[in-house]
């Protein structure tokens, strides 16, 4: 993983927080992921994956979520009507070591920031999207930006793990364990915006 790379080589500095980010402004489409009782929500589908990135950079025990959610813009304009998943969903998660990692899913964001995750250090921050990054840091008064493609994606090594540990009894490189942290985030989030509070979490 490129970011894990670049933030053990100190070069952003010392981890201060993560940003997670996905859409732009359209109407959801009329499949399944935009219901919310089939779905779950906004933040299920893409969430997931951004904040199992996340987990593997901030390297400390979950506190507690906050979670935010407007809804009602979409709603009736798709064939879920009332159901129709949230227009934009944001969490906020809290660490030990006092990293944040934060995570909005939008349907109405007009104006989307650059890249899809955002990891920000004492020193500069690097930013990536599916096949680009760019690292930004200060030098002497100037900024400097460092711009390069990611690795290609290693999604067939994940397949071929869960195979092998099926047929083979391969040690799983994503376990349940660590597969339940993400959800365990996505469903606090969730209740968090429901509830108006922020809930500790009960697995770290």
């Amino acid at each position: 993983m490129k970011a894990l790379e670049v933030l053990k080589s100190g070069v952003i500095g010392e981890l201060v927080r993560v940003e997670c980010r996905s859409g732009g402004w359209g109407k959801p489409r009329d499949w399944w992921r935009s219901s919310k009782s089939i779905s779950g929500g906004i933040l299920y589908d893409w969430g997931v994956h951004l904040l199992e990135y996340s987990l593997q950079l901030v390297d400390s025990e979950i506190t507690e979520v906050t979670g935010y959610a407007k809804r009602g813009f979409w709603a009736g304009k798709t064939k879920w009507g009332q159901d129709g998943i949230e227009d934009e969903a944001y969490a906020v998660t809290r660490f030990k070591n006092g990293v944040w990692v934060t995570l909005r899913v939008s349907t109405i964001d007009a104006d989307p920031k650059p890249g899809m995750m955002e990891v920000t250090g004492t020193k500069g921050s690097l930013w990536w999207d599916y096949e680009n990054h760019e690292i930004i840091v200060k030098k002497a008064n100037k900024t400097v930006v460092t711009k390069g493609k990611n690795p290609e994606p290693q999604w067939a090594n994940y397949y071929a793990n869960v195979a092998d540990h099926l047929t083979k009894g391969t040690p799983l490189v994503i376990t349940p364990e660590w597969s339940r942290r993400p959800i365990h985030i996505l469903d606090l989030a969730d209740r968090s915006a429901t509830e108006g509070r922020a809930i500790k979490a009960k697995y770290s």
